[in-house]
């Protein structure tokens, strides 16, 4: 049964909106192509980069990469500059696109020149071909403006290579991690999932034929390899060598996942198994086997919302983890502090009713401003019983802060999301597991 499913969820999870995409790239590409080249092409000079590059995006992606290929005597222009020629070419390239986009918020940032559309953002690199490097040179207005090498050509052809090996399993499953990263507010960078699940099927030949009957016993293997790496600063790109910067500790979290996973293999009947692997990579992997016409999210709850209007941030922003965010909650009894829940809950199993719950974030690295939002959700028979489900996701109050109150027995839980730019870049939950005793 588990084929069909893990099936469904690749297709759920596939760029829908890829006609748009194309028709941006090409508007895009056309520009500069007049400014730049003097033709009037729309595809000549231009190369998809990052994951949409790579083939291995999902639906949803908020930032798109390209690279726009320069003539080298512009290089040699801006090489010349004294005062930042990095910055100088940005400004050109930027001046050009807003030509063709005056009323879109365009920007030069570090290395690229950022186009921001309704419902997504395309980064593009102004880069000249350098044969001796066997890469891109691209400028960096950092520190001054510096000229540096990429090697996207030699990443996609790597990723590309393995994954003609690993009878396409490589990219289905760094799709479906970025479900899974998504889902569970995990701040890590595309490229360094592409990385990681290509040197998981480089260290075993295991999973190289199979197909999506065994993708079950290849999530409890793969996550258990994430969550016992080591910590590194940085990892090595495949194909280029190029680091992969690490701002993120991703281990914890994928050895909760390979739990999750051992337990979707054990367990006794489909309606769990299809549960707990929602619990892992959630709403886009499929509550049952349905025939879909298209390829397109299918977003049933697992209840059967009788008692609730739960809301879910993915029918309300794009979701692309970038940063991250960790609340908890100061719990108090008739006004006094009793711990901290996260604290306490390594101690008790339940929380009484009756306790107060101030639900704070504790750390946030999102850059200001940002947008937060909250959502409680109560679960269980008891909620159902008073039909209190809850689920509504609301504005924080400017205080970064969320008061609640256990008042009756189940497994709930509070939820925060960090909006910036129209995205959410952040999230965190915490469970609240309330007892029927005072």
């Amino acid at each position: 049964m588990s084929a069909p499913l893990f099936k469904q969820f690749r297709d759920n999870i596939a760029v829908q909106n890829a006609a748009d995409i194309s028709t941006s790239y090409a508007g895009i590409t056309k520009r500069l192509n007049l400014d730049f080249w003097d033709i009037e092409s729309d595809f000549t000079h231009r190369r998809q980069v990052g994951s949409y590059g790579r083939n291995t995006a999902v639906h949803g992606i908020s930032d798109l990469d390209m690279v726009f290929e320069l003539p080298w005597a512009t290089y040699e222009k801006y090489k010349a500059y004294t005062n930042n020629g990095p910055s100088q070419l940005l400004q050109a390239v930027r001046n050009s696109l807003l030509t063709r986009y005056p009323n879109t918020t365009i920007k030069g940032d570090g290395q690229v020149v950022c186009i921001e559309f309704s419902k997504f953002r395309v980064e593009v690199l102004p880069a000249f071909w350098d044969a001796d490097a066997d890469g891109y040179r691209f400028g960096d207005t950092n520190n001054g403006g510096t000229w540096k090498i990429c090697k996207p050509i030699q990443e996609i052809d790597a990723v590309n290579q393995r994954n003609k090996e690993t009878n396409r399993n490589l990219k289905h499953v760094c799709k479906m991690i970025r479900a899974w990263k998504n889902f569970n507010g995990v701040n890590i960078s595309g490229m360094l999932i592409d990385t990681l699940i290509y040197n998981f099927f480089g260290q075993t030949d295991k999973y190289d034929a199979v197909s999506y009957g065994s993708y079950d016993q290849l999530f409890v293997s793969l996550f258990s390899y994430v969550g016992n790496l080591e910590h590194q600063d940085f990892w090595l790109a495949p194909g280029s060598g190029q680091r992969i910067n690490n701002k993120g500790k991703f281990q914890s979290k994928a050895k909760k996942a390979a739990v999750k996973c051992q337990e979707a293999l054990d367990a006794d009947t489909e309606k769990k198994k299809t549960k707990i692997w929602r619990d892992v990579f959630g709403r886009s992997f499929p509550s049952g086997v349905v025939k879909l016409e298209k390829a397109a999210a299918v977003y049933e709850s697992v209840n059967d919302n009788r008692y609730t209007t739960e809301q879910f941030i993915e029918d309300q922003f794009p979701v692309d983890i970038q940063f991250d965010i960790e609340i908890n909650s100061e719990v108090t009894t008739n006004g006094q502090h009793t711990g901290h829940l996260r604290a306490l809950s390594k101690v008790f199993v339940w929380l009484p009713v009756g306790r107060g719950l101030r639900f704070f974030v504790e750390s946030c690295d999102v850059p200001a401003p940002y947008t937060l939002l909250w959502k409680v959700r109560n679960v269980g028979t008891e909620a159902e019983r008073r039909k209190m489900i809850r689920g509504d996701i609301v504005l924080d109050e400017g205080k970064n802060q969320r008061i609640e109150k256990t008042t009756f027995h189940g497994e709930h839980f509070v939820e925060a999301y960090v909006i910036k730019d129209g995205v959410c870049v952040a999230r965190d939950l915490i469970d609240v597991p309330i007892s029927e005793n005072v």
